[in-house]
């Protein structure tokens, strides 16, 4: 079952997909026919009609969810309810879940003994975002699409959490530094990755600390990606709230800063201003080629 592909103007993008009236036509209908199955159903069902999917083969259904309520919060259509638990109260807090380590000073240490693996079962998973959800400022929202968790530890005691994510869609500084046209930049994003967070866990003072786990990361990442997405990267990008860090960790690992974001703004009256909450301020950019002849790769020229 297909929507119809006649010429008609784009009323909204996400992640390389275009929604057209007729789009939204079939949503609805897709929520009339399967509302009762729940958003999860209707989001496969939507990736298997559209066959949206990930290089790897599997559905884009995560990023088919983050749509639906895109769409929704824009007043393009009315989602199902979610379901209950069975106290009857949506939740995904992560406040009720004990701490997965004990928190003790760590100041001292071999930084030669780090190692940085993916995370590796629902038990490690359910950690890595009690513990970006505890410390990290952004918080520990779940990731759509390609990702990979990773755990940094020194000597088998976890002190760090770092993750990566599919790349920004709309990042002018980053797309007039590989020198990338729209059309390219829509067939070839999946070749970049996006260090989502990066948490050293507040109790841990190291110097160098940072630097290691990000080399020791960036070291593997290609080849986790390839095993798990079926594909390898050419470039890694990450964001610096610019009014709480200066990047240090990046710059000493031979990141390259290629200017900043606007900030995500709002209109009031006449004018536009920056919204304040930490996800929408303006961000420093930086970017780590993760192969040689990168932008030949991004650029889908001969390399």
């Amino acid at each position: 079952m297909e929507t119809s592909l006649a010429p008609e103007s784009v009323l909204y993008s996400f992640r390389n997909r275009q929604v057209r009236a007729a789009d939204l036509t079939f949503i609805r209908a897709m929520i009339t026919q399967h509302g009762a199955r729940g958003r999860s159903q209707i989001s496969r069902l939507l990736c298997e009609a559209w066959d949206w999917r990930q290089s790897s083969g599997r559905l884009r259904d995560m990023a088919c969810r983050d749509l639906l309520l895109r769409l929704e919060e824009r007043g393009f259509i009315e989602l199902p309810p979610r379901f209950r638990n069975s106290g009857g109260a949506v939740t995904h807090s992560l406040d009720h879940h004990p701490l997965p380590v004990v928190p003790r000073p760590i100041e001292s240490g071999d930084l030669s003994r780090v190692k940085v693996s993916p995370v590796a079962s629902r038990e490690e998973r359910l950690a890595w975002r009690i513990l970006v959800d505890r410390f990290h400022y952004l918080g520990g929202s779940r990731i759509p699409g390609e990702h990979q968790l990773y755990f940094a530890r020194l000597d088998h005691e976890i002190v760090g959490c770092i993750s990566w994510s599919a790349a920004a869609l709309h990042c002018p500084p980053r797309d007039a530094y590989v020198d990338w046209d729209f059309e390219t930049r829509r067939c070839r994003l999946h070749l970049v990755a996006n260090n989502q967070r990066f948490l050293i866990l507040p109790w841990v003072k190291l110097k160098g600390l940072g630097s290691r786990i990000l080399g020791l990361n960036l070291r593997r990442l290609n080849a986790d990606w390839q095993r798990a997405y079926g594909h390898r990267l050419a470039l890694a990008e990450t964001f610096v709230d610019v009014s709480r860090f200066v990047g240090t960790v990046y710059r000493a690992s031979n990141w390259t800063c290629v200017g900043t974001t606007v900030g995500r703004r709002q209109k009031i009256g006449h004018t536009y201003r920056c919204q304040q909450a930490s996800q929408y301020a303006p961000k420093a950019v930086f970017l780590y080629p993760l192969c040689r002849r990168f932008r030949q790769i991004l650029r889908g020229e001969p390399t």
